[in-house]
């Protein structure tokens, strides 16, 4: 993700006592988690080689290359993951955080934190815990607005009235090459099972109200899907009201540069533009070949 105004410290953040954590499947890259203080939960990935934490030790690349032998697995972050964590966020001075998590349609991450929220009441921490009925750039661009919001002075009281704000108007269209590594993960959810291999039909996703995943469209062939994408996010866009724009890929580079210019000069009214690659948690349900678009209103 990039393109976002402003800068914070960390030493910003402890005096207004408000950190925002988010998991491994915001796919918010490294330097921006960093420059906002971001703390993340990685989930876990299973395969033949091991078990390793997502953006820790494994990665999108390595998703890939083993995809070709085998269909690895996602778990929940490990609870003492999230103990640890929990345990910095003291200890870097805050007294209250929001954590911002993956769509429960999806994994049990956001339940797994909300458990959390009275053991850390009893150390001090008030804790707020959100499900963003979304992933990817969804759940990373809401992380990274409300870092904004706080670093410019927001309150932990507005601070999540506008989460609320932010999970609503924020929407993700994506396309997968293929829907078979989301039949093998389990992850089919709404999606109609005639899209993805006949003719060369490519779904469009989307995120249902659940949670879960729905199938929104579908074009023949790669070539308009980016067109697709941009014509998707034209029948949400609300002339006058103030927004972002988010685009992602996974394993498609080339072409996530060419749909982050063409999204860019069809809606060239953004605040922030996000840019993101596709994890290797999300990478075990999509495969390579992805292509996301969005956008996320403001007010």
């Amino acid at each position: 993700m990039k393109n976002v105004s402003g800068r914070m410290s960390r030493k910003d953040v402890i005096r207004r006592s408000i950190a925002v954590i988010t998991d491994s499947c915001a796919d918010i890259p490294p330097e921006l988690v960093k420059q906002y203080g971001i703390y993340i939960l990685p989930l876990q990935i299973r395969c033949s080689e091991g078990v390793f934490r997502d953006s820790v030790d494994i990665h999108p690349d390595d998703i890939y290359r083993i995809q070709k032998q085998e269909m690895p697995g996602s778990s929940l972050p490990l609870g003492s993951d999230l103990e640890q964590l929990l345990g910095r966020v003291l200890e870097d001075g805050y007294t209250q955080a929001i954590a911002l998590m993956m769509s429960s349609g999806l994994s049990g991450t956001y339940n797994l934190v909300r458990q959390a929220i009275e053991p850390a009441a009893e150390h001090g921490l008030t804790l707020a815990v959100f499900d963003t009925m979304t992933s990817s750039i969804g759940t990373g661009a809401i992380a990274l607005q409300l870092s904004q919001y706080i670093a410019n002075g927001m309150g932990f009281e507005d601070s999540c009235l506008e989460a609320e704000k932010l999970i609503k108007g924020t929407t993700v269209f994506f396309s997968v090459d293929t829907l078979e590594f989301l039949r093998k993960g389990g992850r089919i959810g709404k999606i109609s099972a005639m899209a993805g291999s006949v003719l060369q039909i490519k779904p469009i996703l989307a995120f249902a109200e659940d949670g879960q995943l729905t199938s929104v469209a579908k074009v023949r062939g790669r070539k308009m899907v980016q067109q697709r994408l941009i014509e998707l996010v034209q029948e949400r866009y609300q002339p006058g009201r103030r927004f972002n724009l988010m685009v992602a890929d996974g394993g498609a580079p080339e072409e996530g540069k060419e749909l982050e210019k063409k999204l860019g000069k069809a809606f060239p009214g953004f605040e922030n533009y996000f840019k993101a690659n596709i994890g290797a948690t999300l990478s075990i349900y999509t495969g390579s070949g992805v292509l996301g678009a969005a956008i996320q209103y403001l007010d």
